[in-house]
């Protein structure tokens, strides 16, 4: 039987911010070299402990020490591939949550055949963009024909992904976050609908490597409603970069900002910005 959990107020959001800048959770990442360091520098500036780890031989060891971790897809090769299966194997007896980022899952047969494996070890939340998550809906659970890849940085509207995302979170019994011109989180039962943010944040590489590392930080902090605590981590983000972006020249001042955001952001303010709705996935397919 599903479990039952109340829909989550702006300000019930807005307050695990506070439980994660207390708690500064420890937060290991197996990330895509390009991202790791605007990722470090994002999590440090909201309030988590990044370490970023790749080595076989001590991966486990690292994740065993932390509150969470996240597996991100961004440069396959021999030696990272591997922690990525001793890590997701081990997770089960770890207990940790962990979050897996399945970028560019499109675009190779490798991406593909490491993301089958890695979402059949039940990630506690599944982050990507519109085509990574239309993509793994198709092949994880049959919504279809697997949708051509575009990118890493592949966006937009979101609306239309709601019901095959929420498939995708039933037959997994992950948390699926797809972020977009309006973020959705969806535990196949509600939609967590976050109409905040600032499209030039796309244009910053590694943006969305950096919110599925704080995603890990915000589950470490949040296990009694995991779709709630990502769906935290996707307001913390978006609002930041939303108020960022109002000032930045460009996309390299957007990226400076959305840091100095992330830090000096406080609950209130973050409650006051969200836009946020939760709905039904029934009705939220209706609209």
């Amino acid at each position: 039987m599903p479990m039952t959990y109340a829909s989550p107020t702006a300000a019930a959001l807005a307050g695990r911010l506070n439980d994660l800048r207390r708690q500064r959770p420890v937060v290991h990442n197996i990330i895509n070299p390009v991202a790791a360091e605007v990722a470090a520098m994002a999590m440090l500036a909201v309030g988590a402990s990044p370490v970023m780890a790749e080595g076989p031989e001590e991966v486990v060891a690292v994740a065993r020490a932390s509150a969470a971790f996240t597996i991100n897809l961004g440069t396959p090769t021999e030696s990272n591939t591997y922690a990525m299966h001793l890590l997701a194997e081990a997770a089960p007896g770890l207990g940790r949550p962990w979050v897996l980022d399945p970028v560019g899952v499109g675009l190779t047969e490798t991406r593909q055949r490491l993301a089958e494996l890695l979402v059949r070890r039940r990630p506690t939340a599944i982050r990507g963009n519109v085509d990574e998550i239309a993509f793994l809906a198709a092949t994880h659970a049959g919504t279809g024909s697997a949708p051509a890849a575009r990118g890493v940085d592949a966006g937009g509207e979101t609306a239309d992904i709601i019901a095959p995302a929420a498939r995708l979170a039933r037959a997994t019994g992950s948390v699926v976050a797809v972020t977009g011109a309006v973020d959705r989180v969806t535990d196949g039962e509600r939609v967590f609908s976050i109409a905040n943010g600032d499209p030039m944040m796309t244009r910053v590489t590694g943006m969305g490597c950096a919110l599925s590392c704080i995603v890990g930080a915000f589950l470490a902090v949040g296990p009694d409603d995991p779709a709630a605590a990502t769906a935290a981590a996707l307001a913390t983000v978006a609002v930041a970069g939303e108020q960022a972006a109002a000032d930045a020249a460009g996309p390299g001042s957007l990226r400076s900002a959305v840091i100095d955001r992330l830090y000096d952001l406080d609950p209130d303010r973050l409650a006051d910005s969200l836009r946020l709705e939760v709905a039904t996935v029934a009705s939220a397919v209706e609209a």
